[in-house]
């Protein structure tokens, strides 16, 4: 009765909730990040369609790239053909490249680019990146398309008068992107309880001549300030899914395709490297110290995969990005885990055994344990073991000590930046040796039960709805949100009774509203989403038998559409109805807690 006077709740909600938007101030140029599109990647990429590279997009890309090419139309067909021809001989050269695989050079080429409306190329020189230094001629090609004239008809028009309207489309994808980098920067920084560096100061140091004698120098020191600055940058060409990172001196660029949630994607593993190089930098002679020990630790690894690079500050760079992203989520779910378990202390565990150590062992939840009074998570730590060891074996081969340290500072909330020297002056090479060995045992688990996931992920496809819902999802993970939905209905129509269509409608329309710009069809948009869901918890109480993990993750999908418009207290109550479910097998239990104390934390 309760969970029907829930569902009649949702039901009833005024529409009107949706357009409230409220958001709560948050200035990210504070922590150096700023999402602004790039004037020389829209030419680049232009330029590329004119040059008939097609790569894959989303649906708004697609959208978007079929107005390009009418906008392209009536270039000229000489300068078309030039370009046509410096892709093909690319191509050639590089014959399993894929389409993506492709652009990337291109794409750190108009980095490397002047501003607009000039466009210089960098001097060339040795220490130029090589893949750069292949596709570098294409950037006369990219001068000439920019100051072209497209004549259509009577109509006639500049390519860089169409670059200014692209670029405000470009800004309010961008606008889209806000709620997502704000959730990561405030996790990031939460985590690390620092704020990052967004000055470099350089010393440089001169000679001054006094006098006619060569011994007659005035030596100077001078010392030279740098702004340091994260860009997210929004890329209508993108590949979906994908997150191209590039770093140019002080500045880093996270390229993102539309609709791209930037908490969960390579984004975050990119503001990560913007946080702690400068910390890593600080502390290099330090660093410079213990380079023995680490360049035996990667002449080992270089044994087994030569193209590791040997740069040892390079090595613990990657290292400690590598073991805070594997640590980070870890320790939210944990945090949260124990944080519940400790509210429903009185509730009746699932099991109680002994080990065979002895250790009484009390499991709370799928995940959590209780043994000999301290809270564990064995599955996901033999998890967490399998990703540092796959960082290692890619060179970075502190990951496993860091990480190591990072438990032990997690509680203390020490900023990272004053506790790294500590951590690099603590390092021992001869106990990293071994750590492949020593993390066999619980890799072995991790990747047994990866497998075992996989086996019960083919074994539901024997359903005939089940197989089309896994047939149709790489359509919406390409973001073929139109495409999506057209195959959901017609699969609705033929099961109506099916709740499982139902969330997945939800989910289409929930992602295609974080893909438009448009305020009255994002909202559009989501009051369709909130309908599939609401037609599911419904349905789902006249339908006995119905799958609990499922309801749990509607509950879930639910309250992230009031969260992103600052439905604070509406979004609480129904994660709260989510985690009353419990932690079943598949549902959003863990999500709903996640997200249930993130909001708590802004009250």
């Amino acid at each position: 009765m309760r969970k029907a006077v829930f569902v009649l709740i949702l039901l009833i909600l005024p529409q009107a909730i949706f357009a409230q938007v409220n958001p709560q101030p948050f200035d990210l140029t504070q922590y150096g990040v700023k999402i602004e599109p790039d004037r020389r990647l829209i030419v680049v990429s232009l330029a590329l369609e004119a040059a008939g590279l097609d790569t894959p997009m989303t649906d708004k890309g697609t959208e978007f790239k079929n107005r390009v090419r009418a906008d392209l139309d009536g270039l000229s067909p000489e300068l078309v053909q030039k370009m046509k021809f410096f892709i093909e001989q690319y191509r050639k050269r590089h014959s399993t490249a894929t389409p993506a695989e492709v652009a990337a050079p291109f794409i750190s080429m108009a980095y490397s680019l002047g501003p607009v409306p000039d466009l210089n190329e960098p001097a060339r020189a040795t220490d130029l990146p090589g893949d750069l230094l292949e596709v570098l001629d294409f950037s006369p090609l990219v001068r000439q398309f920019y100051r072209s004239i497209v004549r259509r008809g009577e109509q006639s028009y500049t390519i860089s008068q169409k670059v200014e309207e692209y670029y405000k489309e470009y800004q309010a994808l961008g606008d889209l992107m806000r709620p997502t980098t704000v959730r990561m920067v405030r996790d990031v920084l939460a985590y690390l309880h620092t704020k990052p560096t967004l000055v470099y100061t350089e010393t440089v140091k001169t000679e001054i001549q006094r006098g006619k004698s060569k011994s007659e120098k005035l030596r100077k020191t001078e010392y030279r300030e740098h702004e340091r600055r994260f860009f997210v940058v929004p890329d209508m060409f993108a590949a979906p899914g994908t997150v191209n990172f590039r770093n140019i001196g002080d500045d880093y660029y996270a390229i993102v395709p539309p609709a791209t949630e930037l908490d969960d994607s390579e984004a975050r593993r990119a503001y990560l490297q913007f946080v702690l190089d400068p910390i890593v930098l600080k502390n290099s002679a330090d660093v410079v110290a213990m380079k023995t020990g680490i360049r035996a630790l990667l002449d080992e690894r270089r044994k087994v995969k030569p193209e590791i690079s040997p740069d040892f500050m390079l090595a613990v760079s990657r290292s400690i990005v590598a073991a805070v992203d594997a640590r980070q989520p870890f320790h939210q779910r944990f945090q949260a885990e124990t944080a519940e378990a400790r509210r429903n202390s009185g509730k009746k565990p699932i099991s109680e055994t002994v080990d065979s150590e002895g250790r009484k062992v009390v499991q709370l939840t799928p995940e959590l344990y209780l043994i000999d009074g301290r809270f564990q998570m064995p599955r996901l730590e033999d998890e967490l073991t399998l990703r540092l060891a796959e960082a290692y074996e890619s060179g970075a081969v502190l990951s496993f000590y860091f990480a190591q340290q990072l438990k032990g500072l997690e509680e203390s909330e020490f900023d990272i930046a004053s506790v790294f020297r500590d951590m690099v002056l603590s390092f021992d090479a001869s106990k990293e040796s071994n750590r492949l060995q020593d993390s066999d045992a619980a890799r072995k688990r991790a990747i047994a039960y990866r497998e075992e996931r996989r086996k019960e992920a083919l074994s539901v496809v024997e359903n005939p709805v089940t197989k089309r819902l896994l047939e149709i999802e790489p359509m919406i993970k390409g973001q073929k949100y139109i495409e999506a939905d057209k195959e959901l209905k017609a699969l609705l129509n033929a099961n109506p009774s099916d709740l499982r269509i139902y969330y997945a409608l939800g989910r289409v329309k929930s992602l295609s509203a974080a893909a438009v710009t448009d305020v009255e069809e994002r909202n559009e948009f989501i009051k369709e989403a909130q309908a599939h869901f609401s037609n599911l918890l419904t349905l789902a109480k006249d339908t006995p038998g119905t799958d609990p993990a499922l309801i749990s993750l509607t509950y879930v999908a639910l309250g992230r559409l009031y969260e992103y418009y600052d439905q604070d207290e509406y979004a609480i109550r129904i994660y709260e109805a989510a985690i009353k479910i419990g932690d079943v097998k598949g549902g959003g239990y863990f999500e709903a807690i996640a997200a249930r104390e993130r909001l708590l934390k802004k009250q």
